[in-house]
């Protein structure tokens, strides 16, 4: 049974200290192994001092389990898990200023109630709209409102749990 050498997107979870330096270090590992970082969500855990970061990195099985290990090795790292294969819960926000007339305006207001994405500024120029949900649906919501003008947009980047009563650990911590 080879293994996947497929290049496929793999979403990996650290835990990692709060120390200065440490998303530092972590982007420059995967430079220096020539991997692009589609997309990178740091913020604080449940645990006091220990941040939680979700990677989703292009490659395929192989090396993405290698560049994990190396992750692992790095000191401020307490814990790595790949949970690509997991079941999982993903989440995005996004911030998209689209251009605005006012006879654009409520054709954009329906577009926005359909994804229950909400208006965050109104202008008489403009629109902002924050949206939370899967990649995919922030992508779709971008599609629809391009035709009108999209003039600036802020990605936060995936955040991802496991479902139900796991954690992503693989190695006994809890």
């Amino acid at each position: 049974m080879g293994q996947n050498n497929r290049a496929e997107q793999h979403t990996l979870i650290a835990l990692v200290e709060d120390k200065p330096g440490v998303l530092t270090r972590v982007a420059s590992m995967f430079r220096r192994r020539g991997f692009n970082i589609a997309s990178l969500a740091v913020g604080n855990s449940e645990q006091a001092g220990l941040s939680r970061m979700t990677f989703v990195v292009n490659g395929d099985d192989y090396t993405v389990s290698q560049v994990a290990k190396q992750l692992d090795k790095l000191i401020d790292v307490i814990e790595v898990a790949d949970i690509t294969n997991e079941p999982i819960v993903t989440r995005e926000l996004a911030l998209i200023k689209v251009k605005t007339t006012q006879i654009t305006r409520g054709e954009i207001i329906q577009i926005v109630n359909l994804f229950r994405a909400n208006i965050i500024d109104v202008s008489s120029e403009s629109m902002v709209i924050e949206i939370t949900g899967e990649q995919e649906k922030t992508n779709a919501l971008y599609g629809l409102l391009s035709p009108f003008g999209i003039i600036e947009m802020h990605r936060t980047g995936v955040v991802a749990m496991v479902r139900g009563r796991a954690n992503g650990h693989h190695n006994g911590h809890s």
